[in-house]
């Protein structure tokens, strides 16, 4: 593990403050307690330092401690244990087994002389339950075998208030609250002094080891465990941490969050309490005592005394930053939580965040570099402003101080390695793309997409155009100087069209279909021009352009008219304006007649005229090359014939004039049947084309909306053509079999069986006869039924009458009833 500075030793007392040219004495105990150090010595003496703390220009602390006064207790023995109790401006002093208390100040016995006696160690409990601040809790191991005793200590008295038994010989003892933490002889317990009752925590044999029992915070304790171990245990008997690994010969133990402090002969080592990890290692020979008091750490020899002075915490973050432990700095960074006010803790963990962030992505760990930028709220301008030329000329952004990192720009960053630059941009179009429609962009909307137009267009990616054609925030100066620069002509039209300079836009897309330019963005560029016109609000702009899309390709250029919508059409585009433009494009005039007649169906006779001449003049001009067997021939006599029956709008004289001569009976039978000249469609239809089909569906589309007399004398017009005098051709004998099965019910059966010829035998017209039959039988009974229906009314009405006559009285009231 590499090593982190948490702490410096600093001197705080020398050997020749406590003990001059003494060789024999030396310092067995002390004790801290605001700006007052106290030292107990072997001989029995208790000193009492002012300890002055100051940080020299350099940043480094120092310590003073100046002697106040000294003072012997009358014993011969060395003093064991100092304990301050600041609410009674008491010092409790263990020597020859007995607590004396004395003036903090002045070291002077209370007048009382009250002390317990019978202790060998004891400690005071930080988490009293007695309720009274007059007065201290002190735990004592008493002399006594296998006796723990619990006092109040008041200014000038004290009193026993439990006395308990243990299962073994305590050695050492911790107090929070009612609970004891307890090494005895071969284990750890904790005992619940107010029940008695005691959990088992761990075995330890003293034999081999001194017993650690530190009281670390509310209801949890520090041990020195088995096997070189740091062992965390509450009062409930469970650690909440793992423990941390100490050397086998730890002879103290302290805490100064978020670290553990273990001594031996040898070394002072931190480990941390949030990694359990070694972060640090003192050389310190000959030390034997180590606490800490008010979060100050101490440590002595038996000559001199040290301070250990932590660094602060953001001081080792930024230690930790630099020597890129990104994971070590954020674990204590997270524990130093609750030893910052909220405020300044969350601007702090920001920052480290996003100093973290960029460790990250230098090291091309993208993933970890986006979480902990997202966790940290990054301004992205910090990320975006190592990108050369990627934020907004612009832009008034200024990069964090002190920076956030050490790098100028990208290229120094990756030493101009560019694969390494790719990667890096690949990554910051991916984190801008998320970071765009959320609560990041807030406020720089216009830098990020900004940038990622430009990343987008340097990398030729497809989301360019994805971000053009929806909502954005793209400088438009910079942006088109980035576009134009990368030859992204039509990205730029899209740019222009966002910023409502269409006009712009597609004079651009324009030169690239004429090849002025190149951008092979799109190869259906002209049919998107045409498209975008369609749909296009500026009129203006459209009829600049509709000679060029026209000439371009007039049957997808008259689009820009035909699939405008219709109220678009009506309020701002005059059909004939249209066609006057489009009368030196007869394709594209044909497209948008027939887009009025047939899609808008407007009711207007020069539309309907106009189209119907414009199909007659294509066919007639293709005839003589294709003798009307051309399938685009076909096509055009097609829509003609279909325009000529279903309209009623056009000129039909006019165009039955264009017709005659010109070879096209079919149409002529169309119009002279638009005339109601029957007989002359139909000797078109029977004698000239022969197209009998065509006469039985020319009956059918003539009668269609009419009485029965009207059909039925179409019908018998046919029929009569197919049966007339002179000779009979047997296709027309045949025409007229099949005409009569196929329609019985349109003809009169009677009128009929006076044309046929007597050759004709009853089997070929069966299925004529049958219907006949049918038909007259299904008259004969429907005649019936009315018949007997209207006797029946004229009955009822009689009755009624009758009834009136004779009782007047009785028809009022059932009338009224």
């Amino acid at each position: 593990m590499m090593s982190t500075k948490a702490f410096t030793l600093v001197p705080a007392v020398e050997r020749e403050q406590l003990m001059g040219d003494r060789e024999r004495v030396s310092l067995e105990c002390v004790e801290c307690c605001g700006r007052n150090l106290y030292v107990g010595t072997s001989d029995c003496f208790v000193y009492r330092f002012l300890l002055e703390e100051k940080t020299v220009p350099g940043g480094s602390t120092t310590f003073t401690a100046t002697k106040q006064l000294h003072r012997h207790l009358g014993f011969k023995k060395p003093v064991n244990e100092l304990r301050a109790a600041s609410a009674l401006h008491r010092l409790l002093v263990l020597c020859d087994s007995s607590i004396t208390l004395v003036h903090m100040l002045s070291l002077e016995p209370v007048p009382s002389g009250a002390r317990i006696k019978g202790a060998t160690a004891f400690a005071l409990n930080e988490n009293p339950v007695s309720g009274d601040p007059f007065c201290v809790e002190v735990c004592i191991i008493s002399v006594k075998r296998r006796t723990i005793q619990v006092f109040l200590v008041y200014e000038d008295r004290v009193q026993i208030v439990r006395e308990l038994s243990t299962p073994e010989q305590p050695l050492a003892v911790a107090v929070d609250g009612h609970f004891l933490c307890l090494a005895l002889t071969t284990q750890y317990i904790i005992l619940n002094y107010s029940t008695g009752v005691a959990q088992d925590l761990f075995p330890f044999c003293s034999e081999e080891k001194r017993p650690i029992v530190k009281r670390i915070g509310r209801q949890e304790f520090l041990l020195a465990g088995p096997g070189g171990l740091g062992m965390f245990a509450t009062v409930a008997g469970i650690s909440q941490r793992a423990p941390v690994r100490w050397s086998e010969n730890v002879v103290g133990a302290a805490v100064c969050f978020p670290y553990v402090i273990a001594l031996d002969s040898e070394f002072i080592t931190v480990h941390s309490m949030l990694d359990q990890q070694q972060k640090q290692t003192l050389p310190f020979k000959e030390g034997h005592i180590l606490q800490d008091f008010e979060g100050r750490v101490i440590v002595a020899t038996s000559k001199g005394v040290y301070v250990l002075v932590p660094l602060p915490l953001e001081k080792q973050i930024q230690d930790l930053l630099a020597s890129r432990r990104v994971e070590e700095a954020l674990i204590l960074a997270k524990g130093a939580r609750r030893n910052i006010p909220k405020e300044k803790f969350q601007v702090m963990y920001r920052r480290i965040l996003q100093q973290a962030g960029f460790i990250q992505f230098a090291q091309l760990q993208f993933l970890e570099a986006k979480e902990l930028f997202r966790s940290g709220q990054l301004d992205v301008r910090e990320l975006i402003s190592l990108y050369p030329f990627l934020l907004p000329t612009s832009s008034s952004f200024t990069r964090s101080h002190p920076p956030l990192h050490e790098f100028a720009d990208l290229n120094q960053l990756t030493q101009g390695d560019q694969e390494k630059v790719a990667k890096c941009k690949r990554f910051l179009m991916s984190y801008l793309n998320e970071v765009r429609s959320t609560e990041v962009a807030n406020g720089y909307k216009e830098d990020i997409d900004t940038a990622l137009l430009k990343l987008y267009t340097e990398a030729d990616h497809d989301s360019l155009l994805d971000l053009l054609v929806t909502e954005n925030f793209c400088l438009l100066t910079d942006s088109a100087a980035w576009l134009e620069k990368h030859k992204k002509y039509f990205a730029l039209g899209l740019l222009y069209h966002y910023n409502h300079q269409d006009a712009a836009a597609v004079q651009l897309w324009v030169s690239i279909v004429n090849g002025d330019i190149h951008d092979s963005t799109r190869s259906d560029l002209y049919e998107y021009i045409v498209d975008f016109l369609t749909y296009s609000l500026d009129p203006d702009l459209v009829w600049h352009y509709a000679d060029w899309v026209l000439q371009k390709n007039p049957e997808v250029g008259v689009q820009v008219f035909t699939k405008r919508p219709v109220d678009e059409q009506q309020s701002r585009f005059n059909p004939d304006d249209i066609i006057s433009c489009l009368k030196k494009y007869p394709q594209a005039l044909v497209k948008y007649l027939e887009h009025l007649v047939t899609d808008r169906r407007l009711q207007k006779e020069e539309y309907h005229t106009h189209l119907a001449v414009l199909y007659l003049d294509e066919v007639l001009q293709q005839r003589p090359s294709a003798n009307g067997k051309d399938a685009e021939v076909t096509e055009t006599q097609a829509k003609l014939r279909r325009l000529l029956q279903k309209s009623d709008l056009y000129r039909v004289h006019f165009l039955l004039d264009r017709i005659q001569g010109a070879g096209l009976p079919m149409e002529s039978a169309i119009l002279h049947g638009k005339l109601e000249r029957h007989e002359e469609a139909l000797h078109i239809l029977v004698h000239e084309l022969a197209d009998f089909p065509a006469a039985e569906d020319y009956c059918l589309w003539r009668s269609e909306g009419r009485d029965p007399p009207a059909r039925q004398r179409l019908f018998h017009l046919l029929l009569a053509m197919y049966l007339g005098p002179g000779p009979s051709a047997p296709e027309l004998a045949v025409a007229a079999v099949d005409l009569l099965n196929r329609h019985a019910t349109e003809f009169d059966a009677a009128r009929v069986l006076q044309l046929l010829p007597g050759t004709w035998s009853v089997q070929l017209l069966c299925p004529f006869l049958t219907g006949a039959v049918r038909d007259s039988v299904h008259a004969r009974r429907t005649t019936q039924v009315a018949v007997g229906l209207a006797k029946s009314e004229n009955l009822i009405y009689k009755y009624d009458k009758g009834v009136q006559k004779l009782f007047p009285t009785v028809s009022r009231f059932l009338k009224n009833k």
